[in-house]
């Protein structure tokens, strides 16, 4: 339903003014869904999202109807910009999660999606696979934890400006020191 809302308001137009909503060729199967799921699962802003609740209790059936919205949308639209992507993500991330994300990742989440989308219609599988165990990869190696102000910034230099904002921090878990008992 969030889809077709989207995709009622934000329209894609032709030269002449109609409405262009083209079945694109079939991207190799499920591989371009399994891309897809490879990219968000690997987002940080998606997964500090998913790990703090924000989507509710059914934030993680939210994050698999992503995946579905977001290859439902590539297959209905042809040509699209990386803008229109961004834009698509954007708004699911703070329809569904009340998230905004302003560290550039929107932009490389969707780089990521379009590039397997080309690849894929291409046949360029092999490509493709490789991509997906890179953010599989990436996803393994990189956690990410929020950090609310005041958590544990005592001496932070930033902390009274989150306190101001009541905004939260995210940090590798590498720059993070930790007690181990």
């Amino acid at each position: 339903q969030e889809l077709r809302r989207f995709a009622h308001a934000h329209p894609r137009r032709e030269a002449g003014g109609g409405r262009r909503a083209v079945m694109a060729a079939p991207a190799a199967g499920g591989l371009f869904a399994e891309s897809v799921a490879a990219a968000l699962e690997s987002w940080p802003a998606l997964q500090i999202a998913l790990e703090n609740g924000f989507g509710g209790v059914y934030g993680q059936q939210k994050a698999d109807w992503m995946v579905t919205a977001v290859e439902r949308y590539f297959l209905d639209n042809a040509d699209l910009g990386r803008e229109e992507v961004e834009e698509l993500l954007a708004e699911l991330l703070d329809n569904e999660f009340d998230t905004v994300v302003e560290d550039g990742s929107v932009s490389e989440v969707a780089e990521e999606i379009s590039t397997t989308f080309a690849l894929c219609r291409r046949g360029q599988e092999a490509e493709v696979r490789g991509r997906i165990q890179r953010l599989v990869q990436r996803r393994r190696s990189v956690r990410v934890e929020a950090v609310m102000s005041g958590a544990d910034g005592a001496g932070d230099e930033d902390s009274e400006e989150e306190e101001e904002d009541g905004g939260a921090e995210v940090r590798p878990l590498s720059q993070r020191t930790t007690n181990v008992h």
